[in-house]
């Protein structure tokens, strides 16, 4: 992910009103985040229960922010995360929606994702997966997880602009 600075975080967001994107809580510690370590930046707003953020570059490199409202229900422990797909991991999951962008949203239409309760799913990606067989090549495994994370946030970011 590229840096990005809070008023570009502010100015991107594609489903939310003025208002909205200006009361947010930027996340603890966003003045020392390595974004080369990211493929979004995804946070839960500790001053509104239920809202949360996700920003990513889209494909031609603009950047994107989203407002998501978490689902009522409690966390879901044995879900899978729509976005890193991680089975091995025993991360919370959470359902959050999302309104679409433009007139499709202002008539009511969301778009639903299981994403993992924390936000981490550029770690899970990250980490070397176990060794399957011998000769298992876990470095291009590495590489294409974190590829198909890159692809699932897009085709997300797609979708809300339908």
């Amino acid at each position: 992910m590229l840096p990005i600075d809070e008023r570009a975080i502010r100015a991107s967001f594609r489903n939310a009103s003025r208002k909205e994107s200006s009361s947010l809580t930027l996340p603890p510690g966003f003045g020392e985040l390595d974004f080369s370590t990211l493929d979004y930046l995804g946070w839960s707003d500790p001053k509104m229960p239920r809202r949360a953020y996700v920003v990513a570059h889209r494909e031609d490199g603009t950047p994107m922010s989203v407002l998501l409202q978490q689902a009522e229900q409690r966390t879901l422990a044995r879900a899978q995360c729509s976005w890193c797909e991680d089975v091995t991991l025993r991360n919370d999951v959470q359902f959050f929606a999302a309104r679409k962008a433009g007139p499709s949203g202002r008539n009511g239409n969301t778009l639903g994702v299981l994403i993992c309760a924390n936000f981490g799913c550029s770690a899970n990606v990250r980490r070397l997966p176990a060794l399957a067989y011998e000769g298992y090549d876990r470095e291009a495994a590495r590489e294409l997880r974190i590829l198909r994370l890159q692809e699932h946030v897009q085709g997300f970011l797609r979708e809300l602009e339908v």
